[in-house]
């Protein structure tokens, strides 16, 4: 059996050749239907990440009047005097992608297809609830880090998709770090790098990894959910989580060995379920 690091990385290779693509059979893209209705559609999905910003609002105020606070695992001693900032993610934290999902089920070709194209339109919506979480921390002059795993080759759409929406951005400093290698996606030198200039307020992102190392969240489905209960003294007070429904690592955390066709991954996505 294969680890499961090794997996993801074979579903990443295999993915961006557009393995589980076709636009003569889309019932594959369409199994995420339903899950990008609920994103476009309801309220529910609306309030809960109002809810969740109003919360991170109020948690705001009591890290900053806490100079021994800080919501980076990277976080190391003699951080108190530091200057205040908060880090968050950008896709599905901050820019809503849906529209680009509804694409993939239409067209049915997965990503990376069309994904440079959409970010270049830079027209993706904006998070519910972000717009006033964010102006309130920069009134409150916290610095803001948009950190995210987009490709540096797609800085300029993704600036311009952050500065059309109106949301807080400055040309002239470096709020957003990007993932520069193409294989490489952990977050956490870059999380170690704003740590060693900031105290980091608070952390905001859909994905665990937007939290801690891949090397700690690319773990199999049971082991994975077990680190929502390790890590909670964390959710809610220092860790915020945007839930996601249409796409992420909890998916690939279900196959132990990696499919090798669309219908091995529906037998074992049914295969996963709790009847």
């Amino acid at each position: 059996m294969k680890s499961l690091k090794h997996i993801f990385l074979i579903v990443f290779i295999i993915y961006s050749n557009n393995f589980f693509s076709s636009e003569e059979d889309k019932s594959f893209q369409e199994q995420s239907m339903l899950s990008v209705l609920f994103v476009q559609t309801s309220a529910e999905f609306a309030a809960n990440n109002i809810q969740t910003y109003a919360n991170a609002s109020k948690a705001l105020d009591i890290a900053l009047n806490d100079k021994s606070w800080s919501a980076a695992l990277e976080q190391i001693d003699d951080f108190q005097d530091k200057q205040p900032a908060i880090i968050i993610d950008v896709d599905e934290t901050v820019l809503d992608n849906s529209n680009f999902q509804s694409r993939t089920i239409l067209s049915g070709l997965s990503y990376p297809n069309g994904w440079k194209e959409w970010v270049d339109e830079a027209k993706a919506g904006e998070v519910a609830g972000v717009r006033d979480f964010l102006y309130l921390a920069e009134e409150k002059g916290v610095a803001i880090y948009y950190l995210t795993n987009r490709l540096e080759s797609l800085r300029e759409g993704t600036i311009k998709n952050l500065i059309n929406l109106g949301l807080p951005f400055d040309k002239n400093k470096n709020m957003l770090l990007m993932r520069k290698e193409e294989n490489s996606r952990d977050k956490t030198e870059r999380r170690k790098h704003i740590a060693n200039k900031n105290r980091i307020l608070l952390v905001i992102g859909d994905q665990l990894t937007d939290f801690i190392s891949t090397d700690e969240a690319y773990i199999y489905h049971k082991e994975r959910k077990k680190l929502a209960e390790k890590y909670s003294e964390m959710w809610g007070t220092k860790w915020f989580l945007i839930t996601n429904p249409t796409y992420g690592r909890w998916e690939l955390s279900i196959y132990e060995d990696f499919p090798e066709s669309e219908e091995e991954a529906i037998e074992i996505r049914k295969d996963t379920l709790v009847p």
